[in-house]
This record gives structure tokens, sequence and C-alpha cells, in this order.
């Protein structure tokens, strides 16, 4: 995997700048207790414990080897003032001392999907309202639990799979790296997580929001999962904006390091996750 992935760490200054904050301190909880994982909770300013609020579940970016939770506060702040109950999560980062790979950053995520729903009445979330979002290689672990619900757990009764995606340049497909499976080991084959080729029926409604030219995480990947999901008959959109790259870098710049996003553009795509949101019944 090309150096790009790593200098992404910079992520941090667009997921925590890109909307305001509210008075509301991140509730903390640990989702596994054997990793000591933590997931941040961020209820609306209104919140009834009597009611029943979507959920959202946000994984950050970072090329699966760095990153933490607090990068996506910025984004559960917003959906929390749209009137959802928002989920910051950590995961566990690639680390060859203790031979960690992007494998176990999907089982992450798809844990702590489980474990939002089977703690559902604890946060007056509705198990049937919960959408995940994410950026990049967060983007893909979020898919990976919806198109690879419950990976190795035949037996489990919870669902990994959240209702809906919203997916911002995202890597869908793994086989557009040619070395990615160095990166797994023999953990996993690279294909057995790649979301773009095993769309089904069962995918919940998606939304892609990418740079046309996007060098990080290919455009030929959002567009093979797209036309999978139309085959499917499912609720796809996919939204290519022109002159940006990875998460809208301009350009006429490079996009495997130091984000520059265009603000514009940043709104614009955010306005077309919040409508799909809305669509769906997510937010108000």
């Amino acid at each position: 995997m090309k150096k790009r992935f790593i200098l992404l760490s910079f992520f941090c200054l667009i997921a925590l700048s890109a909307y305001p904050q509210s008075e509301s301190s991140p509730e903390e909880y640990t989702y596994d207790e054997e990793n000591n994982l933590k997931i941040y909770c961020i209820k609306p300013a209104d919140f009834d414990p009597n009611k029943s609020y979507p959920a959202i579940l946000i994984f950050h970016g970072g090329g699966w080897s760095i990153g933490e939770a607090s990068w996506g506060f910025g984004s559960a702040h917003h959906y929390a003032s749209k009137g959802m109950v928002a989920f910051s999560v950590q995961y566990r980062l690639q680390d060859s001392t203790t031979i960690i790979t992007p494998y176990e950053s999907v089982l992450d995520a798809q844990s702590a999907i489980r474990w939002v729903r089977q703690n559902a009445d604890k946060f007056a979330v509705n198990p049937d309202k919960i959408a995940a979002y994410g950026w990049s290689a967060g983007a893909h672990l979020a898919a990976c639990a919806a198109v690879f619900e419950n990976l190795h757990r035949p037996d489990e009764k919870i669902s990994s799979a959240p209702n809906l995606l919203a997916l911002k340049s995202p890597a869908l497909s793994l086989m557009l790296y040619p070395n990615f499976q160095y990166r797994l080991g023999d953990k996993i084959e690279a294909e057995k997580i790649s979301p773009a080729e095993y769309v089904s029926k069962e995918t919940p409604a998606s939304i892609i929001v990418i740079g046309k030219t996007d060098t990080v995480t290919p455009i030929e990947g959002s567009e093979l999962y797209h036309k999978n999901m139309l085959a499917k008959g499912n609720d796809s959109e996919l939204h290519i904006y022109e002159g940006v790259g990875h998460l809208f870098t301009p350009s006429s710049e490079p996009d495997d390091g130091w984000p520059n996003p265009d603000k514009k553009i940043v709104q614009e795509a955010q306005d077309a996750i919040d409508a799909f949101l809305l669509k769906h019944g997510y937010i108000r």
C-alpha cells in the first residue's frame, strides 16, 4: 500500500473542524472489554429517554493504521443536532508488533454496531434505524459491516449490519490495491473483505460522495459498488464531484498527503448526505 494511507493522519483536521461543536460532551463507554475499545455517544440537545431515536455510528479514516475516535466528534455533533443519537467509534489499528491488521478493524466495526443494537433501549435508539458513516478506510469498515454481516460468526443473533450507509471517499474495492494482501497476512483473503464485489439484495441503502480524481481511494471502487447496488434493485446514490480528489482536495494539488478540502464541495457533499438521511427518515 502506498504511503498516502499513512499520511492521511491529517484527517482529524477535517473531522474536528467541519462542524460547529455543541455544549454537550461525549459520553464514554467500552464496547469491547477484551480489547478495551471505546465508543463515544453524543445525544441531541433535547434528548428524551422516553422517545426512540435513529442512531449513527462514525468510523474515522486513516488508512487502517492511524486515527482515533475523537476525529469523529465533529460529525457526531452535527448528526446529534439533526436529532440522531451519534456514536464515534474507536477500533484496532494496524500494528506489526501486535499483529493487528485491517481484518481486526473490520471485526471491531461489526462489534460496535452489534453493541449499539444490543444496548438500544439504554440509549433510546431504534435498533432498526442504525446508520453507519465513515470516510476513506472508515467507510470501508462501515460497508464491510453491512456487506459481510457478522463475519465468521454464523451463530450470532444480533446483526452487525447497519440499516443505511453514508460513505465519503470510500475504499470499496480492495482489488484496486495489489499489495493489500500483504497487510492482511494470512488472516483473510483481501477479496473476502472487499465490499464492492459482494453487494447483495440485503445491502442497505447507500450514498457515496467522492472526488472524481481521487488517487487514494480510486473512484472505480465506488462506481462498481454503485453499479452492483442498482443491479440488485437497491437504493444507491453516487455523487461525483469534479475538480477534486481524495476528501475533496483540489485536483491541482496532491491528494495523498495533507488534505486541503474545497469548502464549497465539502458542504455540497454534506448536504447530499443529509438529504439522503432525511429521505429515509433518519434526521429531522
